[in-house]
């Protein structure tokens, strides 16, 4: 069964950017991430996804597949460690994390997006006992009122943060540490020059460049505590690092290694973890 026609601008449209990148990840001899899900979904949406095949936007493929599969590696660590734990994914457009991995049956996994999203989502996947979607923005207060805070929670914040304006990253990252007791909270930062980059894009050449500027950086794990003291940085990630290190053909991994020796770089892409 298709979805209907769909056509989403700003932030939203870039969820469909993601699946399709994700999808043709998956058609690859050896795929990063493999998400099927993603496969499936893009068979089903009626959507022109010609206007996506493009060589500017199909060679980030792989960079956003690690990307992914270091949310998939970090989560499912987090809920190997607490299995009764709470899964709280903010701006989840149309990710297939909650199917991909292997949960503990005592995993409560909420999937939080907004309104037109999960209309399209919830043509796609279904409820469960121990999945839910919440139709909100997440800069919102009152749909934390629908999860529950008994058990540790694990936060995942995959393409949110640069989108936001600072202040909203301080008020969301607040909400959320009132909300629960104990936690860890894993999302990916850009580095400042990138972000800096996208703002004069959209400000200059917006014909050309249709997707939302990124308004927050992440420099490094100090931005993590800086935003929210009682959040303490772990560690973090660089995608590229990763990717020279990954399946990927050797051309392309000769490429990324050439990349990660300069930090600027190595670092335009990092996916950060932290606790509290």
């Amino acid at each position: 069964m298709t979805t209907g026609k769909v056509d989403f601008t700003g932030v939203q449209s870039t969820m469909l950017v993601t699946l399709f990148l994700r999808a043709l990840d998956d058609k690859e001899k050896e795929p990063i991430l493999g998400d099927h899900f993603a496969a499936e979904a893009v068979q089903r949406i009626g959507y022109d996804w010609k206007k996506l095949d493009k060589a500017t936007i199909t060679r980030s493929r792989a960079s956003v597949a690690q990307r992914a599969k270091q949310f998939d590696d970090w989560a499912a660590d987090f809920v190997r460690r607490n299995p009764d734990a709470t899964v709280l994914q903010l701006a989840c457009g149309l990710d297939s994390r909650a199917f991909r991995l292997d949960l503990p049956a005592g995993v409560r996994w909420f999937d939080v997006d907004l309104p037109d999203v999960m209309e399209l989502r919830r043509k796609l996947y279904d409820e469960s006992d121990g999945y839910r979607m919440i139709a909100a923005s997440v800069t919102d207060e009152a749909w934390l009122e629908e999860v529950p805070a008994d058990t540790p929670v694990l936060i995942i914040a995959e393409g949110l943060v640069m989108y936001l304006r600072e202040n909203e990253v301080r008020q969301l990252l607040r909400q959320l540490t009132d909300h629960f007791r104990a936690g860890e909270l894993i999302f990916d930062g850009m580095a400042p020059w990138v972000a800096k980059t996208t703002q004069l894009l959209k400000k200059y050449l917006s014909r050309w460049y249709p997707y939302p500027a990124y308004w927050t950086a992440t420099r490094d794990g100090s931005d993590i505590e800086h935003w929210n003291p009682r959040l303490r940085y772990r560690e973090n990630v660089a995608v590229m690092g990763q990717l020279a290190q990954s399946s990927a053909p050797d051309l392309r991994r000769r490429v990324y290694r050439a990349g990660t020796g300069f930090d600027w770089l190595k670092n335009y892409l990092r996916v950060f973890r932290a606790e509290f």
